[in-house]
């Protein structure tokens, strides 16, 4: 489903734009020169028209690229910003095929995304925004589940669950003999690929169960099921805190069952199912377009900001300033393994921009 919408640095970015760039290959870190620098901007500019830029794919970063949009857009009303979301999978396709300018991503481009771009000649910018924490929720009136461990996780998303596992009594002893409803994420979603990762160890997950792509849909499904049990990202819970019952996950570490917020994102203690969010930029089109280059520029300025906004929970300052650093320096590539990374914490993530 595709729904549509929306440093500190020693160098001044007005200096910035101004150098030229040279670029290697889709994986390979570039040069230090500017992808976002251009000779000229594109004939819609130049004679004052509009600008679109294209950004998609997953929908749990969709509400912090919207808000940034949205500001962005009063600013500068001469750019427009069609923002939608298929699914960080989904995103990827027509990102990898040159058909957006920005892909949304709530997990790392995959290997066989990466292959994709370097095929179609797509390089590309990552840069983290925020971190989430991946919510379980039930309905409100469900009052057995006081806590879930991730081996009941497992226990009910398992692929040898389908069709057995039909019951709340079949995954704990004392719970009620009532049916056992699931929603959750679709699969061209990179939050079914990360819940997959963490919770199925890299299985596909059973498949009767409700998915979508829009996790809207899926919060209007628990909350009109006293028995269904769901995921999303933690910012469709917080918008919807007075629909539905966020439930605390034991990972089985000794720390007791955990509930999903910005402290125990922030403390680590949240996990397996913390995870960090990212903007992918496509860097020819950045060299084409003046104005999407002041709207990476603009989204990382005002990313931490916008994300505790919206409900997700901001990086360091470091992180954003460490991204317009490689905003300038032309860091192209990925600093992870093509694949959903488990237990990644927000200092781990800052120490691989460090690095990158």
């Amino acid at each position: 489903m595709t729904v549509s919408m929306q440093v500190r640095l020693g160098l001044p970015f007005s200096l910035m734009t101004t150098v030229l760039v040279v670029l290697a290959s889709c994986s390979t870190p570039a040069p230090t020169l500017n992808p976002l620098a251009s000779t000229a901007a594109t004939d819609s500019e130049a004679s004052g028209t509009a600008t679109t830029i294209k950004v998609d794919g997953s929908s749990t970063v969709y509400p912090i690229s919207t808000a940034v949009a949205t500001e962005f857009q009063q600013a500068n009303p001469n750019t427009a910003i069609a923002v939608e979301f298929s699914g960080t999978t989904g995103g990827f396709r027509k990102f990898c095929a040159g058909e957006t300018d920005i892909s949304n991503a709530s997990r790392p481009i995959s290997t066989e995304e990466i292959a994709a771009c370097r095929q179609a000649g797509v390089r590309y910018l990552e840069l983290p925004i925020a971190f989430d924490a991946l919510t379980i929720v039930v309905n409100p009136q469900n009052d057995w589940v006081k806590e879930l461990t991730v081996e009941e996780l497992k226990k009910i998303w398992e692929p040898a669950a389908q069709g057995k596992v039909k019951t709340w009594q079949q995954v704990r002893a004392s719970f009620p003999n009532r049916p056992l409803t699931l929603y959750g994420a679709g699969t061209d979603s990179g939050t079914y690929d990360y819940f997959a990762e963490v919770i199925t160890e890299g299985a596909e997950t059973r498949t009767d169960y409700t998915g979508s792509e829009d996790d809207n849909v899926l919060v209007e499904g628990v909350e009109s099921d006293p028995a269904a049990l769901g995921f999303f990202g933690l910012a469709y819970y917080e918008q919807n805190r007075n629909r539905l019952k966020a439930v605390p996950i034991d990972d089985g570490r000794g720390k007791g069952a955990v509930l999903p917020s910005p402290q125990t994102v922030e403390s680590a203690t949240y996990q397996p199912l913390s995870r960090p969010l990212f903007i992918y930029v496509n860097v020819q089109a950045s060299q084409q377009k003046t104005a999407l280059r002041d709207f990476v520029q603009f989204y990382m300025k005002n990313a931490k900001r916008i994300a505790a906004e919206v409900g997700y929970v901001p990086l360091p300052q470091e992180a954003y300033d460490i991204g317009e650093v490689h905003l300038y320096k032309g860091e192209v590539g990925t600093a992870y393994e093509g694949k959903p990374q488990p237990y990644l914490t927000i200092r781990e993530v800052l120490q691989k921009e460090q690095t990158f």
